[in-house]
Parts: C-alpha cells; sequence; structure tokens
C-alpha cells in the first residue's frame, strides 16, 4: 500500500564524475499507471561499474543518477494497471528497459542511454534511477516474479545467490538467439571473465558441451574445477589462447565437432584474432553470437561453410521468463557450487566497486543489499 511507504529513503547518488558516489536521502517514488514500487533487497555489481561511475568507459548516462544494474526486491506498491503483481512478492528486476511504442527504443537503468532519442528521453525523463536504493520505480514489465517457496526454500539459493542470474541471463540470451540445442558443442571465449563464465554454466546447464578458451591458463583451471563440482558429468574442455590464429584453431577442432561460438571481447581485446580461431573450428552451417566488441571476426572460409554470424545485445522478455523456469526447475548448481557473492552496504560503495573488478570469472559475484 502506498500509505506504506516512506517519504525519504537511501540511495547511493552520482551527481558527478569527479565528486564520485554519496549515500543520500532521496524522496522515495510513488506508484502510478504502468510501474511498481519496489523494496529493494539486493543490487547487482558488474566488473566494470568503476570504469562506468568514474568515466572510463565514456558511457553516457544523465546526472545526477541512482547508480545500478538489475535487482532483486519485494513489490511494495502497485500502479492500478498491475493484474499479476501482488504486494510483498519477491520479483527480479531487470535493468533493459524499452519504450513502449518503440520496442527499438532501449536503453540500460543507470549504465547507458542508448543510441534514440527515445530512449535518451526515457532515461531522462521517466525511468532515470538505477537500483542502488532502498526503493525503485520500476516498469510493471520489468519485474519477473520468483518463487521465492521453491528457489530459498527446496532448492536453498539465498537471495544474494539469485542475483547472479543478472551475469547468467546474458549469454543466455545469445544462446537462445542462436538457437544452441542440448548435445550441441559450443566455444565460449574468453571463457574466463564475468560473461564468459556465466556463459559457461548457463551452457553446462542446457545440455551442452562446452569448449572454454581463454588466456588465463591457472583460471580456466579453476573454471573447469567448479563446473565439475557443481555438474559431476558435465563435458567441459579448455583451451588456452596463444595469440596464433591457426595454432589455436587447431587446438580448437582437435575437440572434433564444433556447433556454435559465443563471444564476450572485452574492448581491449577488440583486435584480438581468438574469434577468427574459434570460427576456423567451425563445422559448416555453425553459429557465432557476437557479444561483446571484437572488430573483426571473419574469415575466408565464412562464406564457404555457410557460417551465421549475429550480434546480440542482452536477451528478450521470454529469454529472462525461459530462464527463471530452469533455475525453478532446479538445473543449476547450488551454494558455492553456484556462485560465491561477496555482500557490501552501500557505504561501502568503494569497496564493492573494487571488489566487482577483482572478483571475477565463473561462479564470482559482488552485490549491495541497500
Amino acid at each position: 500500500m502506498t500509505s506504506d511507504l516512506p517519504a525519504e529513503h537511501r540511495a547511493l547518488v552520482l551527481e558527478t564524475i569527479e565528486d564520485g558516489f554519496h549515500v543520500k536521502k532521496v524522496p522515495t517514488p510513488r506508484p502510478g499507471l504502468g510501474n511498481a514500487i519496489v523494496r529493494v533487497e539486493v543490487a547487482g555489481v558488474l566488473s566494470y561499474h568503476r570504469e562506468i561511475y568514474n568515466g572510463g568507459r565514456g558511457y553516457e548516462y544523465p546526472k545526477p543518477i541512482v547508480g545500478g544494474i538489475s535487482a532483486i526486491g519485494r513489490i511494495a506498491a502497485l500502479g492500478p494497471d498491475a493484474t499479476v503483481l501482488k504486494h510483498g512478492q519477491l520479483v527480479y528486476i531487470d535493468c533493459v528497459i524499452h519504450a513502449r511504442d518503440d520496442p527499438d527504443a532501449l536503453f540500460l537503468t543507470a549504465i547507458h542511454e542508448g543510441l534514440t532519442e527515445g530512449s535518451k528521453k526515457l532515461i531522462r525523463d521517466v525511468w532515470r534511477d538505477g537500483y542502488f536504493a532502498e526503493y525503485a520505480k520500476v516498469p510493471l514489465e520489468n519485474c519477473y516474479v520468483l518463487d521465492e517457496q521453491r528457489l530459498c526454500g527446496s532448492l536453498d539459493y539465498t537471495i544474494q545467490d539469485l542475483m547472479y542470474m543478472c551475469y547468467l541471463l546474458v549469454p543466455y540470451g545469445g544462446y537462445r538467439d542462436i538457437r544452441l540445442e542440448p548435445g550441441e558443442t559450443i566455444i565460449v571465449c574468453p571463457a574466463t571473465g564475468g560473461y564468459g563464465g556465466a556463459g559457461v554454466q548457463v551452457a553446462i546447464a542446457m545440455g551442452v558441451r562446452v569448449i572454454a578458451y581463454g588466456r588465463n591458463e591457472k583460471e580456466l583451471a579453476r573454471l573447469k574445477e567448479h563446473v565439475l563440482k557443481g555438474t559431476p558429468n558435465a563435458s567441459i574442455e579448455t583451451v588456452k589462447m596463444t595469440g596464433d590464429e591457426m595454432v589455436d584453431a587447431a587446438a580448437l577442432k582437435a575437440f572434433g565437432t564444433v556447433d556454435a561460438v559465443l563471444d564476450f571481447s572485452p574492448p581491449q581485446a577488440s583486435k584480438s584474432a581468438h574469434v577468427k580461431s574459434a570460427i576456423w573450428a567451425l563445422r559448416r552451417g555453425g553459429r557465432v553470437s557476437l557479444m561483446g566488441w571484437n572488430e573483426d571476426p571473419i574469415v575466408p572460409t565464412f562464406i564457404g561453410k555457410n557460417i551465421s554470424l549475429k550480434g546480440k545485445l542482452m536477451y528478450e522478455r521470454e529469454d529472462i521468463v525461459n530462464f527463471i523456469k530452469m533455475l525453478e526447475r532446479g538445473l543449476f548448481p547450488r551454494g558455492k557450487n553456484f556462485v560465491d557473492t561477496k555482500i557490501y552496504q552501500l557505504e561501502d560503495w568503494k569497496a564493492a566497486l573494487d571488489s566487482g573488478a577483482e572478483h571475477i570469472g565463473i561462479g564470482k559475484y559482488v552485490v549491495f543489499t541497500p
């Protein structure tokens, strides 16, 4: 009920990049048509949040702004047009906001203003603030009900650990986009980062054979150990990147038929040849999902082998619904075999953003508990 909402709440506010974040008391939003007010239980921290908010990535977003990405919380108040959501329900709050009259106008909450005038208008005037706060105003369609009894009861996940789905959803969107099927083989690269590691974990849950391809040999070994602890029968191989396009291609081909590739090249690896190595290893008719920053993935056999190449930003609404079903059916490991979560308060934002940049890779995540 609206009367239960406090007049003010605490939020992590960025007024200027130079001044950094400050925990401030801000007015608590009120419910209206098309939105819900959510009491935030846990908010995710990205590995590159520090770069976003110190200006390192050059992302555009309005200021002042409450920082954030996706979150999990409880419905505190609802607009009059809500038909399914109920007060007190545990919900996943997704960060990808679309214009209702133009689905192509989209932006990432408190991360990037998007590429259209419509998306810039929405983040500036309607859905500006992220979820590093005690309360948040959220579009109704961005609230996904979680079966708390199943997830936190029968399966014994903590709400903090469930926040790892913020990472896991992204590769799942790429897999759905290229129609990855159980029993197929996929190369995930680079596999040792946050999204690459999540891509390995999701593919294993889908019944896919994974070749994890990355530079850090020690992290590749940890990745394989983590997977096999949680899923002893998983089919997981690792290949170390050498920087030699054809040497790496031969190492990847040594594992037999490869059906697909998922790439999460970070900006600093935009000119790396590793995607070409992976594509050389593909079978005829193979598929590639590019979700990172690689600038030159084309190899001479691209056309002759009927390779499909698709770019993908995040995921679709249906992907989130299906992913939550996978989670609720118990297809992922539990406890530390799922994720090792580091938890911070809003006041410790510097330590949290530093930790987010360091505590990365498969089964690692950082969150705020406002």
